[in-house]
């Protein structure tokens, strides 16, 4: 049987949920730190609060990613279903839909016709997924390799913060974990920008400010609570 590559979407895709899991550890560990630390006070309690957020919020984070990637992967062997049963008993319309896509591609319609006789005499199946879908046959979002990146990332994001606090004392503890929240968070505005193409600048600092709301949010609860 050939062997199956990942796809440059697939490939995307793992990465986009690590970013988004690293995002989160950040965020829910710091904001478990700067709470406990304001409500408190006690280095114990601290860590094991924090660990406690940490390892939770990663499995958390990991299950929902597989259970969302799963449904979507569920969704699209449906799809492949389904458009085996059409290529049979509407074949007539689906090589339409061939040609309608090429022709709104700017392609004439003559040309557009060759090229739907073309493709559906070739791989038909791979063609209407393709074409209908943007779907690569075969090539389904892998569950366990999205939620092992969720997993991963969570836990690295989440101890950027945590090993700062433990091990930076004195003055200097809550300066440097908030310097290395804002660190961390700007590192993933910026991947995340540059997979999707935006605004690095406009992603970063939109991560920096969204840390900083976190971390003041939290220490706000936790003086009232404490």
């Amino acid at each position: 049987m050939k062997k199956q590559t990942m796809t440059i979407d697939e490939k995307l895709n793992s990465v986009r949920a690590g970013v988004l899991g690293s995002n989160d550890g950040i965020l829910t560990v710091v904001g478990v730190l700067f709470s406990v630390s304001a409500a408190s006070g006690s280095s114990f309690a601290l860590l094991i609060a924090s660990l406690a957020n940490l390892i939770s919020g990663a499995f958390s984070m990991a299950s929902g990613e597989y259970a969302s990637v799963s449904s979507q992967s569920d969704s699209e062997k449906v799809v492949v279903q389904e458009e085996k049963i059409l290529l049979k008993k509407d074949f007539k319309n689906q090589k339409a839909a061939v040609k309608e896509f090429y022709i709104e591609k700017g392609i004439s319609p003559e040309t557009s016709a060759e090229i739907a006789n073309e493709l559906l005499a070739r791989k038909p199946l791979e063609t209407v997924l393709s074409v209908k879908y943007d779907i690569a046959l075969g090539h389904y979002m892998n569950p366990w390799q999205a939620a092992g990146s969720s997993l991963i990332s969570f836990t690295i994001g989440g101890l950027f913060p945590l090993l700062t606090m433990i091990l930076v004392k004195g003055a200097w503890q809550f300066p440097a974990t908030i310097f290395a929240t804002m660190l961390a968070m700007a590192l993933t505005g910026m991947i995340s920008a540059k997979l999707s193409d935006g605004l690095v600048i406009k992603a970063i600092l939109r991560n920096i400010i969204i840390g900083l709301l976190t971390i003041f949010i939290h220490y706000f609860i936790g003086r009232i609570l404490g």
